[in-house]
């Protein structure tokens, strides 16, 4: 059974982070420890909250406690996501290296949560550069939406080629792998595309008329989960893909705000719609 360290926000109230990711990934059959980021009586998305970011002090802290038991060499993956605080990142690199020294083939998933399209970017300062310029050459995996992408290479993004030229574009700088987790070249459907050394893949669901918080981050869960189960590359995107938006059309059916998770939890491990992967 594959274990990953989660590092990313946590809310009380609903689904998004590690209140998304590590369900995700334990559906999947992956054990999955998580580190906050920060405590928030739910996402942002609601307009009003409460809470505040965990320091980065607390958060190497715990680190160490996980550490002291000696359960390094059992970790296969750090997923990391939304960070708070710009000096989080320097601890995120920290246990990533760690890690690493006590599994060399352990692999660093780095969902490199900025912001969005619709949103525009929704991190503090110097996130987004963190990212860029630090995170970036040591990771991986990589699973940005389209405005991170385009906010990371410089690029703009309006079509599935140019989607493919940036994803590559991000390859030469480190990632062995790229998922673009969305982008909406077609008014009627949404285009997944993973960009790897088998090569570049596409998929495609239909767009469904709601807008949630938190599909990135089951996203990069239930890819980064399929991989470290043996799927390749583009078997991890179809279901991922599949699953996906099964979990945003029951959210849809049930009139929900907050992602149905438990609802469509068998989906997660199982979906029941067909994505055809196409090689590009």
């Amino acid at each position: 059974m594959p274990s990953v360290l989660s590092v990313q926000s946590r809310v009380a109230y609903g689904h998004v982070g590690n209140a998304a990711s590590v369900f995700a990934l334990q559906r999947l059959g992956v054990e999955a420890w998580a580190l906050d980021t920060v405590a928030f009586s739910n996402h942002t998305g609601h307009g009003r909250w409460r809470g505040s970011t965990i320091a980065s002090a607390e958060i190497a802290a715990l680190f160490e406690g996980i550490a002291a038991l000696g359960v390094l060499p059992q970790i296969d993956a750090v997923l990391s996501g939304y960070l708070g605080d710009a000096a989080t990142g320097p601890v995120l690199l920290d246990i990533v290296e760690r890690v690493r020294a006590a599994n060399p083939r352990a692999l660093f998933c780095c969902d490199p949560v900025i912001g969005d399209i619709d949103t525009g970017s929704y991190v503090t300062e110097g996130i987004a550069e963190f990212f860029r310029d630090r995170a970036l050459p040591l990771a991986d995996i990589v699973t940005p939406n389209r405005f991170e992408l385009e906010n990371l290479t410089g690029a703009r993004i309006a079509t599935l080629a140019e989607a493919a030229d940036a994803a590559a574009a991000l390859r030469a700088r480190g990632p062995g792998i790229v998922l673009l987790t969305s982008l909406d070249a077609e008014p009627d459907r949404f285009t997944m595309l993973a960009a790897g050394p088998d090569g570049v893949w596409a998929v495609e669901t239909p767009r469904l008329p709601i807008v949630l918080n938190g599909c990135g981050d089951v996203t990069a869960a239930l890819f980064l989960a399929r991989l470290l189960r043996g799927d390749t590359l583009p078997d991890a995107l179809a279901r991922t893909a599949a699953a996906i938006f099964a979990v945003i059309e029951t959210t849809a059916r049930l009139g929900r705000y907050e992602l149905a998770l438990v609802a469509a939890q068998d989906e997660l491990a199982r979906p029941s719609r067909h994505v055809a992967p196409r090689r590009l």
